[in-house]
């Protein structure tokens, strides 16, 4: 597997935009609003109307339920039918947005990608200092699903495509399949497809109460049985139309399609939003034969596995004192509380939600080597703690919505070791990951620091996150 920096940069909103509408599940009107975010924030949604407002990143591993679209839950914050705010984001070359709602669900809208999209073009994309990192496998990752006969297949690209093909055993839809060749092509190609589901479907969901937002004006409602008048008149009486009829071609008279295959067109929309959840761009063809969101959340987290196994976490961080920066010295001050003599972090190179990579460049005018062997000056090992640390808090405050509000308390130092001496002239290359997802503000990372190829210094270091305003 391949860790390669894209020719783009990362990119986020140019502003927030909102947007209203109803809940699939809960009916319920709902309020969403898309906000820029940092380099390395990736997806995550908050939902304002519960006490501290909980943020959950789209993760697949925060997955709860997949029965009637995609839903992830941490800490008992929950947030349903993701998938296509998802892939709209990744449709548009979106790497880094807060969500916020109001409710436990995402407007189902029209039931597509297409207003999500809309919204997005209103306020405009920007791009950010930050090289955008995109992963690419060097072999075939397969899942299989034999109960359901669904089987996902990701092939070494340069590019990151995908194939859907959909076979429902039925005489009005056949076998379909959608191809999307280039993410660019996503807007028109694919954002405009809605969902669907078979009339015996609706009947079951309707009778059961399971989908008080559900119209036939957000769904394509394909009719494989013969539908006696009375129940056309009860559908009608349902969703407050005059007449509902079926079309010659099996779709109640509800909508036109926008594509012959609309439907495996979707079914690829939804693959897209649901791989959104492995957490990193790749590039790979994915080949995805009946998906559905259960399915594309197990492959999704097969991919990340992968993913996490071979990109080696603990290798040497590359620096190319050329390369694009994500913080500068100055951007740095605004969110550390440290200061000269003690501000030890030059500049991030390197930032997403789980990692960190910071520059200490030493030279003979630290304040230090004036008493710390002057006349064979070495850094102090406990100052090259406090650069690791002092990094870490950068990871640590990205991991949330409003990080001026918050400062990191380090509490707890392990495992430390000193492998070789820092001196100056030398440039300290500073990488810190995520043990463990952050949890009720207390971060778990492993810290190594590098001067050239050579590991000098380890440790793992345990901070808390605090509000300042909570001294």
């Amino acid at each position: 597997m391949q860790q390669t920096t894209s020719a783009q940069n990362q990119k986020t909103l140019k502003g927030a935009v909102t947007l209203s509408g109803v809940g699939l599940h809960t009916g319920k009107e709902v309020t969403m609003t898309m906000k820029p975010a940092n380099p390395g924030f990736g997806f995550r949604f908050q939902r304002i109307d519960l006490p501290e407002k909980p943020v959950v990143k789209a993760d697949a591993d925060y997955v709860v339920d997949t029965s009637r679209g995609t839903t992830i839950d941490f800490n008992g914050a929950r947030v349903s039918t993701i998938e296509h705010t998802l892939a709209a984001l990744v449709g548009m070359g979106v790497d880094n947005v807060l969500i916020e709602l109001n409710g436990p669900e995402v407007p189902i809208m029209d039931g597509s990608s297409q207003e999500f999209i809309n919204a997005i073009e209103s306020v405009g994309v920007l791009e950010q200092d930050a090289k955008r990192i995109v992963y690419s496998i060097d072999q075939n990752i397969s899942y299989y699903d034999p109960v359901k006969n669904v089987e996902m297949l990701a092939v070494p690209s340069n590019d990151y495509q995908i194939t859907t093909l959909i076979d429902f055993n039925s005489p009005v839809l056949g076998t379909q399949h959608a191809t999307l060749k280039h993410i660019g092509e996503f807007r028109e190609e694919i954002a405009p497809c809605r969902t669907f589901c078979f009339l015996h479907e609706l009947e079951y969901l309707l009778d059961h109460n399971l989908i008080k937002g559900g119209d036939v004006s957000n769904a394509i409602v394909v009719v494989d049985k013969v539908v006696s008048e009375e129940e056309l008149a009860r559908l009608a009486k349902v969703f407050n139309k005059s007449k509902i009829e079926v079309k010659s071609e099996g779709i109640l008279n509800n909508i036109q399609l926008h594509f012959p295959n609309e439907q495996a067109r979707h079914k690829l929309l939804d693959v897209v939003g649901d791989l959104a959840l492995i957490g990193y761009p790749i590039n790979a063809h994915i080949i995805a034969n009946r998906p559905g969101h259960a399915t594309n959340v197990e492959f999704a987290k097969k991919i990340k596995q992968y993913i996490k196994r071979n990109k080696h976490l603990s290798d040497i961080p590359h620096y190319d004192p050329n390369q694009q920066i994500v913080f500068d010295i100055n951007q740095i001050q605004r969110m550390l509380p440290h200061k000269y003599p003690f501000l030890l972090v030059d500049k991030i190179i390197e930032l997403s939600d789980n990692h960190v990579v910071g520059i200490k460049n030493v030279t003979m005018n630290e304040a230090f080597f004036q008493g710390h062997f002057p006349n064979n000056p070495v850094m102090p090992g406990v100052l090259q703690i406090e650069a690791m640390a002092q990094a870490g808090g950068i990871l640590a405050l990205n991991n949330i919505p409003d990080p001026e509000n918050y400062d990191t308390y380090f509490i707890k130092i392990d495992k430390a070791k000193f492998k070789q001496k820092v001196i100056p002239g030398d440039t300290l290359i500073l990488k810190l990951d995520l043990l463990s997802p952050i949890r009720r503000g207390i971060c778990e990372m492993r810290a190594v620091a590098y001067v050239g190829n050579k590991l000098v210094t380890e440790a793992e270091l345990v901070a808390q996150i605090i509000r300042k305003d909570k001294k």
